[in-house]
């Protein structure tokens, strides 16, 4: 799928194991599937927003309707790029990168999650430094964000392996519980510094416009 009127569906971003890309509608619906299949314990809250307290239905439904929204919503100044992750040609996960006014701020912040039966096996680390590559190789930025909860050790550890450093905590309110979340952050020397990821980016120039960013220089 490769509409003229939203070239952000052309966009292709790819790993050693992985491809990140919009999911059209079987694949969006592939996408759901896996939510709805489970991402978590349910014992565990690892988001701020507890999507995942939901039937399995309404998990795919919310995941189904979320990705149409971002591209319903998208604006050059605020938007949400939110990709399914494939392995083998199967959906496994989803990686965000989103940012407000990021023409002018040049920083964008990620999120994620994988299926429960796909993880501990390293792809993790791999669908973020793909969207890490395309954000500061690709659309020019300065900085990258994130956040955990300061007990969600494997989404730390993604964060330590590809370089990003602490920056401060906050309190926030899940499911009517205080919880601690670690921010963190990753600047440009950083990421360079702990690249270790083979990482291609096809079909980014016709989406320029969309992101707010213009071509790089000669």
């Amino acid at each position: 799928m490769d509409p003229h009127f939203w070239p952000l569906y052309g966009l292709r971003v790819r790993t050693p194991r992985l491809e990140l890309l919009l999911p059209d509608l079987p694949r969006l619906d592939e996408l759901a599937a896996v939510a709805a299949e489970g991402v978590h314990d349910p014992d565990e809250m690892p988001f701020s927003v507890p999507w995942t307290d939901a039937s399995p239905e309404e998990r795919g439904r919310a995941t189904f309707q979320h990705v149409l929204r971002t591209v319903a919503e998208w604006r050059p100044e605020d938007w949400t790029l939110s990709l399914a992750v494939l392995y083998e040609g199967v959906v496994i996960g989803r990686q965000d990168l989103m940012a407000r006014d990021f023409a002018v701020t040049r920083e964008a912040a990620t999120g994620s999650w994988l299926g429960l039966v796909h993880q501990g096996r390293g792809f993790g680390t791999e669908m973020r430094a793909a969207a890490a590559h395309l954000a500061f190789e690709g659309l020019g930025a300065r900085r990258l964000t994130s956040g955990a909860m300061v007990e969600n050790g494997r989404s730390l550890g993604v964060s330590r392996r590809l370089g990003y450093r602490p920056d401060g905590l906050e309190t926030i309110a899940v499911r009517g519980t205080a919880r601690t979340v670690q921010r963190l952050r990753l600047d440009r020397a950083a990421w360079e510094e702990h690249r270790a990821t083979r990482v291609e980016v096809r079909g980014l120039e016709p989406c320029r416009a969309l992101f707010g960013t213009p071509p790089p220089a000669p």
